[in-house]
C-alpha cells in the first residue's frame, strides 16, 4: 500500500506510533502524523485539569484513539509496572514526544524498535535544559531554534536526528518565537522526522561537548531583575521570562511582574518619575508605557505591568490605575452582561456559577480561551471593540463587564495619539516627522527593531532613521485593516459621512502643506514651489475630488426575462472589495500615496500602504493627520520597507483583496504572478514608459520649446510620463535643439529649497549612478551629446540636464526609459505622418504620448493613432483629478484618478427578486 503525503510525494513505509506529550503543539503533531498515514496507535498524555482536558486528548478521543491520561509514570524513582504494562499493551514502533512535561522511565522510552524521539527548542548542544527558550533570549542569543534528537537517559544528550534554526529579533519574546517559528516549523520538522525514521534515512549524529551548556529551570523566584547592568541585558532577561515565569521587580513595597519590553530608540516621552527599588534613576511612567535605564544609561519600555494579587494594568495607567470607579448599567446593559455571563459559562465548562468574582485564568482558561471569548463578545454583543489584551487586564467577570460597558459607551477612548518625532529646523520653520511604522492606529517601532536610513538628496545628509517593517508588522497591518474593514465603525458608516471624513483629512494636508512640502522636498529632491503645488497640491485635491463621490457609487436595475406569472427585480449593488494593498514609487512620494489611497477609502475598503524605502516620510505624516481627522484605527495602515520584504508579503498575502502598483514594469510582472499564485486578488499597475513626443513643423515654436523642455525635465524628469523620446520634423529640428540648449543655459541648479531653483537633485544616489551609465551607454552607441551627461560638481545627487540628437531607433537609449533629465531626440521626415507614428508606437510601452500643430485635423489624426493611454495635443504634463489615468501594454492597465479609478476597488454584485 503507497500513501500519498501532504507534500504530494508517495510513501510506502509508514510506522505504529505512540505519542506521548500533551498540549497544543501535541494536537498538531498528532493531527499531522495522521494525515501523512501514520497510525497512532495510543497517546499518553496529562490527566484533565479543572474538569478541562488537554488538547491532544481531546482531539485523540474524538477520533476514537486509545487515550491514557497517567497523572506520573514513576515513583521514588521507579517505574509503575501498570503504567508501563499498559504503555506496552499498544504495541508502538516509535514513541514521538513533541511536548511532554512528565518523567517518562527509560524502558519506555528504549521499548519499540526504533526507539524515541523528542521535541527540543533549542539548536543543540546549547542551552540543554527544560528552559532552554528562556535562555535564548536571556542571554541575547542571535540564533534560536529547535532540534528533534533521539531520547537517552542523559538530559537532551541524545543523537540529534533534525535541526532548524531562525534569527532572533531584537524585541522577541517566547511567544513570538514559538508563534513565528518554532510552533508552526516544529510540527512540520516532527512529521518529517518520522517519515525519515519510516524509510529508513534518519540521522543519528552524536551530539558534542563543545558549546554544550545548562542552565537551570527559571522559577519566580529567581526571576528578579538586576538593574545594574545595560539596558540590552535588562531588556533580555525580561522579555526571556515573558509571559512565564515573568521578570519582576519590587515598585512600592511589592513585587511587580514586567511585560512587553522593547528597547527604547530616540528620547523618551514626558512623564511621572517612579522609584523602582534598586534602579538609579527613577523611571518614567509616559503615555506610551515606563521608560526604564540600565546602567549605561541607554533606556527600555515596559507596556504592561501585574501586581501581586494578579491585576495586569497598561503601565502608561500606573498612576491612574487605582481611579477607575464602577459605571452602572442601564437595563439594556445588563442584559448584554447576562449575554457575556452565558459566554464565559460555555468556555468554564468546569465552574458551576459565573459570578462577579469568578477570574476567568484562575478557572483554567487558557491563551486558546481568552481568543475565543473576544471573538464570541464581538459577535454576539454588537460589535463593541475588545482586544485580547482587555482579558488579561481584566481577568473577573465583574470587571470584564465594566470595561465591555466603557467601550459599548464610546468611553475608555485611545490616548492620544503618540508620535516619536524627528524634528529639523529647515525652511523657516520646524518640520515634524514620524519615522516609525502606522500600525491599527498608533505609530510603533518594526517589530524586529530594525530601520533604514532616508537621505536628503541635496546634500547626502541622514534626514533621519526609518523603521524597516517586518513581515510580521505587515501581518498585524492586514489584520488590522481586516478587523477595521469587518468589524470596525468604517464598513458601517455612512457613506456620507465617509466622505465627511475625507474632507477633513484634504483640510488637514491644507493646513500642514507647507510642513508637507518641505518633508517632500528634503525626502525626494523635489524643488519645494513644485511640491507645494504639484506633490502636495495634487494630493489635497485628489482626496476633496474623491470625497465627493463617497455617497454617488450606485448600481443599476435591470429588466430581466420575465418567468410568468412570477415577476423579478434585477438589481446590482457596488461593493467594496476589502482589504486593499498600495505600494507607491519614489518620484511622487504623497501623490501617488493620494492618487490610490483616496479612489480606494472613498469606495469604501480599508489599506495597507507601503511607501518606497527612500521617500516614506511624508507618507507617515499622511498617517499622522488621518488620526487628526478621525478616521478609524485599522482603516489606513503604512508600512515602510524593502519591496523585497515587505511588497512581497503584500503581494502573497490571503488577506487581500486588491493590489495597486507603481513603479517598474519588471517588478509589476512579478507582483501581478505573485498576486495570481496567491489569492487571485485583483491588481492595477501603472508602470513604465517611453513616451514618445512628436513636434511638427507646424507647431507654435514658442510653446512647443517651452512644453517639449517640461515634458522630459518636469520633476527631474523623474515622471512617469516624461516624454522619452522626442520626434522633431527634419526642417524644424536644428532651431528646436538650439532654442532647447539656450533654455537650459538659463535653469538654475540647485538647492530645492531655494525659490528660485528649476533643477534640484535626484531622488537618491543609485538612479543618479544609473543616468550618468544611461549617457555614458548612449554615447558609446554613437548619439550626440549636444549638453550634459554628467553629474554637476556639487555635494548631492544633482545631474545635468541632457540633450541626445542624431537618436536611431535600434539604440539602447531610443527604447528604454532614463526616469531622469535626459532628452533624447530623434528626426523624421518633412510630411511622413504615418511614418513617425509607426516610429513612436514601436514600443512595448504605452503610457503617455503627445504632439504638437496647429492643423487640428493632423491633431486628431494623430491621437486617434497614437497607442497609449492618455494624449495631450498642444500640451504636456496636464493631468486632472477627474481625468483616468493609466497606461496600455507593458505600461499596464486600470486606472488612477476619475470615476474610473473608483471600479479598480469596487465589485458588481447582481442580486435577484421574485415576487
Amino acid at each position: 500500500c503507497m500513501w500519498r503525503g501532504l507534500d504530494g510525494h508517495y510513501y510506502q513505509s509508514k510506522l505504529k506510533l505512540a505519542l506521548i506529550g500533551q498540549s497544543l503543539f501535541g494536537q498538531e503533531v498528532y493531527t499531522s502524523l495522521r494525515k501523512q498515514g501514520h497510525k497512532v496507535v495510543g497517546v499518553f498524555t496529562v490527566p484533565d485539569k479543572d474538569g478541562k482536558a488537554d488538547p491532544l486528548a481531546v482531539a485523540a478521543e474524538k477520533d476514537g484513539t486509545p487515550v491514557f491520561k497517567f497523572p506520573r509514570w514513576r515513583v521514588k524513582g521507579q517505574p509503575i509496572a501498570e503504567v508501563v504494562e499498559a504503555y506496552k499493551s499498544v504495541g508502538a514502533e516509535l514513541n514521538v514526544m513533541p511536548f511532554c512535561s512528565q518523567f517518562i522511565p527509560m524502558n519506555v522510552i528504549d521499548h519499540p524498535r526504533h526507539g524515541s524521539i523528542i521535541y527540543h527548542p533549542s539548536i543543540l548542544p546549547l542551552h540543554r535544559g527544560a528552559s532552554a527558550i528562556n535562555w535564548t533570549l536571556i542571554q541575547g542569543d542571535a540564533q534560536a531554534g529547535f532540534s528533534v534528537f533521539w531520547a537517552d537517559d542523559g538530559l537532551d544528550t541524545g543523537p540529534l536526528l533534525l535541526q532548524r534554526s531562525c534569527s532572533v529579533e531584537p524585541n522577541d519574546t517566547v511567544d513570538s518565537l514559538y508563534n513565528r517559528f518554532l510552533f508552526p516549523e516544529g510540527i512540520k520538522a516532527m512529521v518529517e522526522s518520522v517519515q525519515l525514521i519510516a524509510d529508513g534515512k534518519a540521522p543519528r549524529v552524536i551530539q558534542s561537548e563543545e558549546g554544550a551548556s545548562y542552565e537551570g529551570i527559571q522559577k519566580k523566584s529567581n526571576a528578579k531583575v538586576n538593574w545594574a547592568q545595560p539596558a540590552e541585558a535588562i531588556h533580555n532577561w525580561i522579555r526571556g521570562h515573558d509571559k512565564v515565569p515573568g521578570a519582576w521587580t519590587v515598585i512600592d513595597g511589592q513585587n511587580v511582574t514586567l511585560y512587553g519590553s522593547s528597547l527604547l530608540s530616540g528620547t523618551p516621552a514626558d512623564g511621572q518619575p517612579l522609584e523602582v527599588e534598586g534602579l538609579a534613576t527613577p523611571g518614567l511612567v509616559t503615555k506610551t508605557g515606563l521608560v526604564l535605564h540600565g546602567s549605561d544609561g541607554k533606556a527600555l519600555l515596559v507596556k504592561s505591568l501585574q501586581f501581586e494579587d494578579g491585576k495586569m494594568i497598561p503601565a502608561s495607567k500606573f498612576f491612574s490605575s487605582g481611579e477607575s470607579s464602577s459605571v452602572e448599567l442601564s437595563p439594556e446593559e445588563q442584559a448584554q452582561a447576562e449575554e457575556i455571563r452565558a459566554i464565559w459559562k460555555g468556555i468554564l465548562s468546569n465552574v458551576p456559577a459565573v459570578v462577579d468574582t469568578t477570574d476567568f485564568f484562575k478557572s483554567g482558561a487558557a491563551s486558546m480561551d481568552v481568543v475565543r471569548l473576544v471573538e464570541e463578545v464581538k459577535q454576539r454583543c454588537g460589535g463593541v471593540e475588545l482586544q485580547t489584551e482587555d482579558v488579561y487586564m481584566a481577568s473577573t467577570f465583574q470587571d470584564f463587564v465594566q470595561v465591555f460597558v466603557r467601550r459599548l459607551r464610546g468611553e475608555d477612548q485611545e490616548e492620544e495619539l503618540v508620535v516619536d518625532y524627528a524634528t529639523q529646523d529647515i525652511n523657516n520653520m520646524t518640520v515634524r516627522m514620524p519615522h516609525q511604522c502606522f500600525i491599527n492606529g498608533q505609530f510603533e517601532d518594526a517589530e524586529n527593531g530594525k530601520t533604514s536610513d532616508t537621505i536628503n538628496p541635496a546634500d547626502g545628509s541622514l534626514i533621519c532613521k526609518v523603521a524597516a517593517s517586518s513581515v510580521g508588522d505587515v501581518d498585524r497591518a492586514v489584520a488590522a485593516a481586516k478587523e477595521a474593514f469587518e468589524n470596525g465603525p468604517w464598513g458601517r458608516m455612512n457613506p456620507r459621512d465617509r466622505g465627511s471624513m475625507l474632507y477633513r483629512l484634504a483640510d488637514l494636508m491644507e493646513e500642514h502643506q507647507e510642513e508637507l512640502a518641505t518633508i517632500e522636498s528634503m525626502d525626494s529632491g523635489a524643488v519645494y514651489t513644485l511640491a507645494l503645488k504639484t506633490h502636495v497640491g495634487m494630493s489635497i485635491q485628489t482626496f476633496r475630488y474623491f470625497a465627493g463621490w463617497c455617497d454617488k457609487i450606485q448600481g443599476k436595475t435591470i429588466p430581466i426575462n420575465q418567468a410568468r406569472p412570477n415577476r423579478n427585480l434585477t438589481f446590482t449593488r457596488r461593493e467594496p472589495l476589502g482589504v486593499c494593498a498600495i505600494v507607491i514609487p519614489w518620484n511622487y512620494p504623497l501623490m501617488m500615496l493620494a492618487w490610490k489611497s483616496a479612489a480606494c477609502l472613498a469606495a469604501g475598503n480599508t489599506l495597507v500602504l507601503k511607501p518606497a524605502q527612500v521617500t516614506p516620510l511624508t507618507a507617515l505624516k499622511f498617517a499622522e493627520l488621518t488620526v487628526k481627522a478621525g478616521i478609524p484605527k485599522g482603516v489606513i495602515n503604512i508600512v515602510p520597507g524593502s519591496g523585497g520584504l515587505v511588497g512581497q508579503r503584500l503581494s502573497d498575502h490571503p488577506d487581500i483583496r486588491k493590489l495597486g502598483f507603481t513603479g517598474s514594469t519588471p517588478i509589476g510582472k512579478h507582483i501581478m504572478q505573485s498576486c495570481a499564485l496567491s489569492n487571485l486578488k485583483k491588481v492595477s499597475l501603472e508602470l513604465g514608459g517611453k513616451s514618445p513626443l512628436i513636434i511638427f513643423s507646424d507647431c507654435d515654436m514658442d510653446k512647443a520649446v517651452r512644453m517639449g523642455m517640461s515634458s522630459v525635465y518636469f520633476n527631474k524628469g523623474e515622471n512617469c510620463i516624461a516624454a522619452g523620446r522626442l520626434f522633431v520634423e527634419e526642417s524644424i529640428h536644428d532651431e528646436y535643439i538650439t532654442r532647447v540648449v539656450e533654455e537650459i543655459k538659463k535653469m538654475k541648479i540647485g538647492d530645492p529649497l531655494d525659490r528660485s531653483t528649476d533643477h534640484g537633485p535626484q531622488n537618491h544616489k543609485a538612479h543618479l549612478d544609473k543616468l550618468v551609465e544611461y549617457c555614458e551607454v548612449g554615447v558609446k552607441e554613437g548619439a550626440t551629446l549636444v549638453c550634459g551627461g554628467r553629474q554637476v560638481d556639487r555635494p548631492g545627487f544633482f545631474m545635468e540636464p541632457t540633450v541626445f540628437t542624431g537618436v536611431e531607433d535600434h539604440m539602447f537609449i531610443a527604447k528604454e526609459e532614463s526616469f531622469g533629465p535626459v532628452m533624447v531626440v530623434s528626426k523624421f521626415k518633412q510630411g511622413d505622418v504615418d511614418g513617425v507614428l509607426a516610429r513612436a508606437n514601436d514600443t512595448e510601452f504605452g503610457l503617455a504620448s503627445g504632439v504638437f500643430t496647429q492643423d487640428i485635423s493632423k491633431a486628431m489624426y494623430v491621437s486617434e493613432k497614437l497607442d497609449a493611454g492618455t494624449v495631450f495635443i498642444n500640451t504636456y504634463n496636464k493631468t486632472d483629478v477627474a481625468s483616468p489615468f493609466g497606461g496600455f501594454k507593458q505600461s499596464g492597465f486600470g486606472k488612477d484618478l476619475g470615476e474610473d479609478a473608483l471600479s479598480e476597488y469596487l465589485r458588481t454584485k447582481a442580486v435577484t427578486v421574485e415576487y
